[in-house]
C-alpha cells in the first residue's frame, strides 16, 4: 500500500469511527426502551458504513467540509439500516453480520416498528444539515427511499419467476443498491451548494460505484474466503438467487449445463454439497471473468465522471474508494 493509499485508508477509518460513535450515542437513554433498544441494536451492528462515507467525500469533492454534512451522513446510514430491518423480515434471515437479525433478536412486530421509527429518525437527522435548497435535498433523499423499496419489490418478484434477464437484474440492483449510493453523493454535494455540473458528476460516480459494489458482492459469494466475507461461500446458490453470475451462466450454457442450472430455479436452491459442482460450472463457462469485466466497467465509468471535478483531497478520496472496493475481499 503506497503512502497516499495509507493516508486515505486512515481517513476512512477515522471518519467511520466517528460515525460509529455518533450512532452509539444517538439513541442512548431514549424512551420507550421497547422501541429504542431494538433501533440501537441494529444501528450498532457494524458494517462498512460506505454510504455515510460517500456523503462526506462528495461534500469535500465540491469544496465543502465533513463537519457540514455529518448529520446527513448519519441519516443515510439510519436509512440503510431501516431497509435491512425490513428486508431481513421479508427474507426471514436469521443472521446479519454474524449477529441475530432484529426480528430474531426480538420479534417481527418489534422489528417492523423499529424500522418505521428509523426512517423517521433518518429524516430528522437529515434536516439538521439542511440550510439551503431544503426541498431539493429532501426530494433526493425521498426518491432514494422509493428506489430502494422498488428494488426490493423487484427482487422478491424475481424469486417467483423462472425467467429473468440480465437487463432486468441490472435494473433491480440499480434500484436496490446503486440508487442509494447515487443519492448519498447527490445530497453530499447539494448540502454544500454545489453546481448542477458537480452534483451530476458525483451522483453518476455513486450510481456506477453502487453497481460495481453489488456485482462484487455477487462475485465474492463464489470466490471469497468465508472467514473474510462473514457468510458461507455459495449462499446465493443455496438460496436460489438469480445473481449476475447465475443469469450469465444460463446465457452461455449448452443444453446439458442449462439443465443443471434450471434445477437451481425449480428446486429454489441447491444443497451445500453441490456448491463446488456449480462453482466449477461457473469457471468452465467463464462467468467469473465476465463478472470481473462488468465490475471493472462500472468502476471505470464511476471514475470517468470525476474528470470534471477540481483536483483536491475530496476527489482523490473518491478515486481511492473506487479502487479499494474492486480489490476488497469482504
Amino acid at each position: 500500500m503506497n503512502s497516499n493509499a495509507r493516508k486515505f485508508n486512515s481517513i476512512y477509518n477515522y471518519e467511520i469511527a466517528k460515525i460509529e460513535k455518533q450512532l452509539g450515542l444517538l439513541l442512548k437513554g431514549k424512551e420507550p426502551r421497547y422501541l429504542y433498544e431494538p433501533c440501537s441494536y441494529i444501528l450498532n451492528g457494524g458494517g462498512k458504513r460506505l454510504r455515510p462515507f460517500l456523503v462526506l467525500i462528495s461534500a469535500k469533492a465540491v469544496g465543502g467540509k465533513f463537519k457540514d454534512v455529518y448529520n446527513a451522513a448519519i441519516a443515510v446510514e439510519i436509512l440503510h439500516n431501516f431497509t435491512l430491518a425490513h428486508d431481513d423480515i421479508m427474507d426471514n434471515s436469521p443472521k446479519r453480520r454474524g449477529r441475530k437479525t432484529l426480528h430474531k433478536k426480538y420479534d417481527v412486530n418489534t422489528a417492523i416498528l423499529a424500522g418505521d421509527n428509523l426512517i423517521a429518525l433518518a429524516y430528522d437527522c437529515l434536516l439538521k444539515d439542511c440550510k439551503n435548497n431544503v426541498k431539493e435535498i429532501v426530494s433526493a433523499f425521498t426518491h432514494g427511499v422509493i428506489e430502494v423499496c422498488e428494488g426490493q419489490s423487484l427482487d422478491k418478484d424475481f424469486e417467483l419467476r423462472q425467467n429473468v434477464s440480465i437487463t432486468e437484474y441490472q435494473r433491480m440492483i440499480y434500484k436496490k443498491t446503486a440508487a442509494l449510493a447515487e443519492m448519498c453523493c447527490s445530497i453530499g454535494a447539494q448540502l454544500c451548494c454545489a453546481s448542477a455540473k458537480e452534483i451530476k458528476a458525483v451522483s453518476n460516480y455513486g450510481k456506477n460505484l453502487g453497481m460495481a459494489f453489488q456485482l462484487q458482492d455477487d462475485l465474492l459469494d463464489i470466490v471469497g474466503v468465508e472467514d473474510q466475507i462473514g457468510k458461507t461461500i455459495g449462499s446465493d446458490l443455496v438460496e436460489g438467487k438469480k445473481t449476475y453470475l447465475f443469469l450469465r451462466a444460463l446465457e452461455k450454457s449448452n443444453f446439458q449445463d442449462r439443465t443443471e442450472l434450471i434445477k437451481v430455479i425449480k428446486q429454489k436452491g441447491i444443497s451445500r454439497s453441490e456448491i463446488h459442482k456449480y462453482s466449477k460450472l461457473y469457471l468452465k463457462l467463464g462467468v467469473i471473468k465476465d463478472a470481473e469485466h462488468e465490475i471493472m466497467k462500472y468502476t471505470k465509468l464511476a471514475l470517468k465522471n470525476l474528470s470534471s471535478l477540481k483536483k483536491g483531497e475530496g476527489k482523490n478520496l473518491m478515486i481511492w474508494l473506487a479502487n479499494a472496493l474492486i480489490t476488497r475481499n469482504k
